[in-house]
């Protein structure tokens, strides 16, 4: 039994270590230095810093508006409760990564040049009908987490550059987020998921500390929950905020140690709680019920150095989003069409391109930044990273010889196999009844009411209307306009002129 379990940990422990690999051998200069530390990251500080830079990005500047809809002490126990669910099945997600890896090395599998997705996972542990479920459900989610990016990216810059509506700076955005598709893999978002956490950590500070500075708006009313429709709304839009784990197989493969992933989730969930509930708190405090008529919380701030900073650094952080979110995309699309094993990085670029399209086209169609969050929680994000991990666990791991020879154990103090199993059965029915059941209802009801208020393809949602140019008034030097000039301008209303 002692030699079964030494045999289990050197296995475990050779996981990952590909890399390494090919790092040996190769000269060590001051350039091969300089890059691998900005560009080539494996650690679990990088899964760490990736974990959290994509877990709390425009989502949140959606927070104070889901407080509105839930009420302040709702809004904050939703947010600490699917904080620990989302840590809990992305555990799972990393314990059936290691389980599968562990299978396939058994067998010789090299994993050099290629890099592994969730949905082979789920083919090699469970069979395709798996695969073609979480392959759909992934991908999905994945491309509507790129469109809200892309949405999210127009709606902040209106708030510092009014002179372009949101479409068309959906236009300019799209452009600029295609360049994502030169970077090659997660190991290069080394620099960038440092720079992003450090640039939702100011926005976080800033929300809260303005709003604050602020005070509250006269007449401030916090009415939540008042409508069992907005409450589960804000509900969902909550899971979506703690369901950014869909690539986490993705980050996972690119550490050196895989198995180092475990809690590397959970610290990163317990770091953004610091940045969201301070901030959604104290922005709902301020502006209270008006939130509700505004799903982007830099709207009711006023202008000021200090919102600029906050509105540009989200605008960097939102482009490295959306690389974290279509990157896997670009995978699955790579391997589609037989490119993935290609060396050259600009045919892999060119290739990548079709994936950008259609998130475009969807990002113009449904701008409707707030609303669509909860859309695609309760719809793409109650599946992908809820309900079919805990699903997918318990039928890896039914059988007592697969439980005996699991590479990991579930922790002690959780109760092991029978813990876990609770676990996860809670997590499929409380997520299939509230989150998909009412969540979906809610979400979708929400989502067709912004559709017959805005309509598809809206040049700007949520803007503030247009004000006309005031007419110029009639002063000694004007010239006598003509009698059809000023039945015209009658007309317009409120003009200056008295018809004599």
């Amino acid at each position: 039994m002692d030699d079964q379990g030494h045999e289990k940990v050197v296995e475990t422990v050779l996981v990952g270590n590909y890399i390494e690999m090919e790092a040996e051998g190769k000269p060590k200069n001051v350039k091969n230095t300089i890059s691998n530390f900005f560009w080539n990251g494996g650690s679990a500080y990088d899964a760490w810093f990736s974990c959290s830079s994509n877990q709390v990005a425009q989502v949140l500047l959606t927070l104070p508006y889901s407080f509105s809809q839930l009420g302040m002490l709702s809004g904050i126990l939703f947010q600490v409760f699917y904080g620990l669910m989302g840590s809990w099945t992305a555990y799972l997600i990393s314990i059936l990564y290691v389980e599968y890896r562990t299978r396939k090395e058994r067998e010789k599998a090299d994993f050099r040049n290629h890099v592994i997705q969730w949905f082979e996972v789920l083919d090699g542990l469970l069979g395709k009908h798996w695969r073609n479920v979480g392959l759909g459900f992934n991908c999905t989610f994945l491309l509507f987490g790129s469109v809200i990016q892309l949405i999210a990216c127009a709606s902040n810059i209106y708030y510092i550059n009014d002179n372009l509506d949101k479409r068309t700076w959906t236009y300019i955005f799209g452009a600029c987020c295609a360049t994502t598709v030169f970077i090659p893999s997660f190991h290069n978002y080394r620099i960038w998921s440092f720079l992003g956490l450090i640039m939702t950590t100011y926005t976080a500070w800033y929300l809260t500390v303005a709003s604050l500075l602020h005070g509250q708006v006269e007449g401030v009313k916090h009415t939540g929950p008042a409508k069992m429709v907005l409450y589960f709304t804000g509900a969902t839009n909550i899971l979506y905020t703690f369901g950014g784990h869909a690539v986490t197989v993705e980050i996972m493969h690119a550490m050196w140690k895989p198995q180092k992933f475990k809690a590397i989730y959970l610290w990163a969930t317990a770091y953004v709680l610091t940045l969201t509930l301070p901030s959604a708190a104290a922005v709902y405090w301020a502006f209270g019920d008006s939130l509700l008529n505004h799903s982007n919380a830099f709207a009711l701030l006023p202008r000021s150095p200090w919102r600029n900073m906050a509105v540009i650094l989200m605008l960097i952080h939102q482009f490295i989003t959306f690389g974290f979110a279509c990157t896997p995309l670009y995978f699955v699309w790579e391997k589609a069409i037989g490119m993935h094993d290609c060396k050259s990085m600009c045919k892999r670029a060119a290739a990548r391109l079709p994936v950008v399209v259609p998130i475009w086209f969807l990002a113009i169609i449904f701008p409707f930044f707030g609303p669509i969050n909860s859309t695609v929680g309760s719809l793409l994000v109650s599946f992908t990273v809820y309900i079919i991990p805990a699903l997918a666990h318990m039928f890896t791991f039914r059988s007592p010889a697969a439980r005996e020879n699991a590479v990991e154990q579930p922790p002690k103090f959780l109760g092991r196999w029978v813990g876990a199993y609770t676990i996860n059965v809670f997590v499929v029915v409380w997520v299939f009844i509230i989150g998909f059941g009412f969540g979906g209802w809610a979400s979708m009801t929400n989502f067709i009411h912004q559709i017959d208020t805005f309509g598809i393809f809206t040049k700007c949602y949520q803007c503030p209307p247009q004000l006309p140019p005031p007419l110029p008034l009639m002063n000694a030097t004007s010239p006598i306009p003509s009698p059809a000039t000023i039945h015209h301008l009658q007309l317009l209303g409120g003009t200056g002129f008295h018809n004599p």
